[in-house]
Order: C-alpha cells, then structure tokens, then sequence
C-alpha cells in the first residue's frame, strides 16, 4: 500500500467516528427531548386535572353552601308557621273563652235568681257551689214539711232537673239542716211555652 493510502485510510476512519458520535449525541438529545415533551405533557395533564378537581370541589361547596341556605331559609318559614298556629290556637281559646263568659254570664244569673225564688217560707240557703251543671246547696228549714216544699218547687222550675235530697238532720234549734243536688238544664231546654208555665205556678199555689 502506498504511504498515501494509508493516511487517507487513517482519515476516512477519524471520520466516521466522529459522525458516529454526533449521530449518538443527537439520539440523546432527542431523547431527552421526548422525555422533556412528556414530562411537560404529564405536568400539564396533572395541572389540568388538579384545576378540574378543585373547580369541581368549588362547585360542590357552593351547591352545599346554597342547600344549607335554602334549609335555614326553610326552617325560618316552618318556625314562623309554627308561630302563627300557636297564636290562632291561642286566639281561639281565647275567643272560645269569651264566648263561655258571655254564655254563662246571664246563665249564672238566671240560675241564682231561680234558687232565690224557688225557697219556700222558713227555708234557706247557707251555702251554695256549683260544679259544671250541678248546683250543691246546703241550709236550714224549720221542718221536713218546709224541706219537701222546697223540693217541689225546685222539680217544678223551669231550668232546674228533679233535685236529689242527700242529707236531713235535726239541729240543736229543733230545725233540719239539709243538702240537695240540683241538676241544671241547658238554656236551649228551658221551658218557654207560657201554659207550661202557667201550669207549673198553678201547681205550686
């Protein structure tokens, strides 16, 4: 071989390694590079998913947040609610309670003005009480016959029921001390018919 061919041998050799190894370099590189594009690609993907979560988990807080108000919200109208049946219960009995005062007032009135002049001569009443729609009455006669007069006119009137002697006893006065039950008749029941009661005084006389 020519001295020549040798370097020229030498050189081509040189050569090819040195664009072997550029060759090598720029494999790395893009290696490096692909892996560099997915690692921002990943990067990106994990942002993108974090914002979604935390967008979601926004919305979530708001959907709970307007729920929550909604619920209170909800609770003020059942409480108010709640306010205004207790006050119409209130006013109700109220107004009921009225209506029982203005019933039984003249009622009241009517019954004692009875008792008043059902006694007969030598009979009256000591104590009186009067417990829903019966009246308990106690007091002194100078005789059963004063007694049993008594009975008879409070059968005969016209808003008491058949009255009940429970007691009789003689006192230390020679006089008889006595307690009846006198049941009363609703007002609706009182007796109007004026023959009725023409009838009901002759039978008294």
């Amino acid at each position: 071989m020519w001295p020549g061919n040798e370097e020229a041998a030498m050189t081509i050799e040189i050569n090819l390694l040195s664009w072997r190894e550029e060759r090598r370099e720029m494999r790395s590189k893009r290696f490096l590079g692909v892996l560099a594009m997915a690692a921002i690609v990943g990067i990106g993907a994990g942002y993108g998913m974090s914002e979604n979560y935390q967008s979601q988990l926004e919305a979530q807080k708001q959907r709970h947040a307007y729920i929550e108000k909604e619920m209170a919200r909800l609770n003020r109208d059942i409480k108010e609610v709640e306010d205004i049946e207790v006050r119409r219960t209130q006013m109700l009995a109220q107004i009921e309670l009225i209506r029982s005062l203005q019933f039984s007032r003249p009622e009241t009135v009517r019954v004692f003005n009875q008792l008043v002049s059902t006694l007969v001569d030598g009979a009256w009443y000591q104590s009186i009480s009067r417990g829903g729609r019966q009246i308990k009455a106690s007091g002194t006669a100078e005789s059963t016959r004063q007694v049993s007069g008594l009975m008879r006119t409070l059968a005969s009137s016209e808003i008491f029921g058949t009255p009940t002697l429970s007691d009789v006893q003689s006192n230390d006065d020679d006089q008889r001390s006595f307690n009846i039950m006198i049941p009363e008749r609703p007002m609706s029941s009182a007796i109007s018919d004026p023959e009725t009661k023409a009838a009901k005084k002759g039978g008294r006389q």
